[in-house]
């Protein structure tokens, strides 16, 4: 049997940015759990039949459990098991990189319910679109490592600082605009130089987006507390003579 599960990635907001398998799915939902952060236009893609179960998942600020939002996936996917319904579970970004996919899809396989996986464009590679500026390139950055900047409890995570200072590649640190005075002291501290180059970048896609450019010792200040999701690059990749800032506010954005 073709599964009936879908979990879906949303993509940074823009709803052009959505996959065409995405959006096809989205109009053919009869059940949607999605997280808070999805763009209210991509839930408008749905039939008006359609269910929108909100699930209130961000960073730190969770109005379900993941062991709730496991139970609510189970118990909709058996129904549409026997009602022949599509049931979506719909994530910002990519639900592969720091979605906790792995938890919902070992929950749907505990109950013999199989789940097909969209991907969705994650916000790194989105935003290095917006700024015009790769991420990786010959003989500056030669790799490119993503990481978690909200520990388990709420602080910073146990990263090996100095291997990271090591890599000559992109920093890219999702969910870290709460913890980046924690982050860039670690960094610095480990070896970084304070005139790295950092941007952080809120709202990604949306017409709210927002750019702060800075070094890794000054970006804490610059940044102050952004009140929408924020991921924040740091490399000498991002070096550059243009104003990224202009640029990004010149891009063509989403509808919000």
């Amino acid at each position: 049997m073709e599964p009936r599960v879908f979990l879906v990635g949303a993509g940074p907001g823009d709803p052009d940015l959505l996959t065409l398998k995405a959006h096809r799915i989205l109009q053919t939902a009869d059940v949607i759990l999605h997280d808070s952060l999805v763009n209210p236009a991509i839930l408008e893609l749905a039939p008006a039949h359609a269910e929108l179960v909100d699930v209130g998942k961000r960073c730190g600020k969770h109005s379900a459990t993941q062991t709730t939002i496991n139970k609510l996936l189970v118990a909709y996917a058996r129904s549409g098991q026997t009602t022949g319904q599509i049931i979506v579970r719909l994530k910002g970004g990519d639900p592969m990189i720091f979605g906790r996919a792995t938890e919902e899809l070992e929950a749907l396989a505990a109950a013999n319910i199989a789940c097909e996986i969209i991907p969705g464009i994650t916000t790194a590679t989105a935003a290095a679109a917006t700024l015009q500026r790769s991420l990786t390139q010959r003989r500056i950055a030669r790799s490119l490592h993503f990481l978690t900047g909200h520990g388990a409890e709420g602080g910073l995570p146990a990263h090996d600082w100095v291997a990271l200072t090591r890599t000559g590649g992109t920093l890219v640190i999702y969910m870290g605009s709460q913890t980046i005075a924690g982050l860039a002291s670690h960094l610095i501290e480990a070896g970084m130089n304070p005139t790295m180059p950092a941007i952080a970048v809120e709202n990604v896609s949306l017409p709210t987006q927002n750019v702060t450019t800075a070094t890794i010792s000054s970006l804490p200040s610059r940044l102050g507390r952004p009140t929408g999701p924020t991921i924040l690059l740091i490399g000498d990749a991002l070096a550059a003579d243009d104003d990224v800032e202009a640029i990004a506010a010149q891009a063509v954005v989403g509808v919000g």
